[in-house]
């Protein structure tokens, strides 16, 4: 995003290590940015890995219990016509 573009944010509250927290403010420190702006990078760089992790759990789960339908190798060949 460049620096020019304008966006709206909101805050949000979550509780760290007090050894994370640390290493984000002295980051922060070097680098002189803010703490949250790390926070922001941290978690737009990280949600998209987590929301597929999550959804892949789910999945797992789901066939587990019986509520999602998986197919042989044989029956794709087959309906296929491989």
């Amino acid at each position: 995003m460049s620096s020019s573009a304008t966006h709206t944010t909101t805050t949000a509250t979550f509780r760290i290590s007090p050894e994370l927290k640390e290493r984000v403010e002295n980051l922060a420190r070097l680098t002189r940015r803010s703490p949250s702006s790390f926070y922001s990078q941290l978690v737009e760089e990280h949600i998209e890995e987590l929301e597929e992790v999550y959804r892949c759990l789910a999945i797992r789960e789901g066939i587990k219990a019986g509520n999602i339908r998986t197919y042989t190798t044989e029956e794709v060949e087959k309906e296929l016509g491989l």
